[in-house]
């Protein structure tokens, strides 16, 4: 199967079935979007939703958070994967947007990136989201699911690559909702370990599937060996 007509499949069914898909962090504006998507590198986003509403609380606005030390931040973050690092982050994070962008959040992948732990995908997700531009962050889903489906090369080993490969076949307007289309079935579908591919209505075309899934079915069990039967029956 040609790749235009992977995509083609894609795009079909998550935009007839998943019309309207969102993030599943839980926020109110920018500013607690990029709390929330900082946060949330290499940790949950049911985790990350039960630490913010504190967190906000006492700190709602960048200038709260600039003012604050790690040492502040930290027992609010202390449940989150690497709470000392992003407790660093944080009040990183809170002192540049107050002092180079007025307490907003930049719109521009280029300004995100120089806020302390924002790098590539954090900004993405941030443009797309927010500012729904056609930015796709490639997290360890995005990664594994797009592979999965062929629909990045294999030679495509580095997020950026996916990244490239997945913009050059999505329309503009749809690469924020596929973001989220490839995330979300691999959080609930196309899982790491054990992916429920019984339940995956996209198995009629996914190239993991066809390659090791369908193969892993039709290979007959391997019969014990002989002596190793005969050890058996002699017990």
């Amino acid at each position: 199967m040609r790749k235009a007509e992977r995509f083609r499949l894609f795009i079909d069914y998550f935009t007839t079935n998943f019309p309207e898909p969102e993030t599943e962090l839980t926020y109110a504006n920018p500013y607690e979007l990029i709390v929330a998507v900082v946060l949330s590198a290499q940790c949950t986003d049911k985790r990350v939703n039960l630490v913010t509403p504190a967190l906000l609380q006492q700190y709602p606005t960048p200038a709260h958070l600039a003012a604050a030390s790690a040492e502040d931040i930290f027992p609010f973050i202390r449940s989150i994967s690497y709470p000392n690092n992003k407790a660093k982050h944080l009040v990183g994070l809170g002192r540049l947007l107050v002092q180079d962008f007025g307490g907003e959040v930049p719109s521009t992948i280029e300004e995100l990136q120089r806020l302390p732990g924002v790098g590539r995908k954090t900004a993405n997700v941030v443009v797309s989201v927010i500012y729904n531009q056609p930015a796709m962050a490639v997290d360890t889903h995005v990664f594994r699911v797009s592979h999965r489906l062929g629909l990045v090369l294999k030679t495509a080993t580095t997020p950026l690559a996916v990244e490239k490969g997945l913009v050059a076949h999505i329309p503009e307007e749809l690469i924020p909702k596929a973001h989220h289309w490839l995330i979300l079935h691999g959080r609930y579908i196309c899982l790491a370990r054990q992916p429920k591919c019984a339940q995956c209505p996209l198995t009629g075309w996914c190239k993991y599937y066809a390659d090791v899934v369908s193969k892993e079915m039709t290979t007959p069990a391997k019969k014990p060996s002989t002596a190793r039967t005969a050890a058996k029956s002699k017990a």
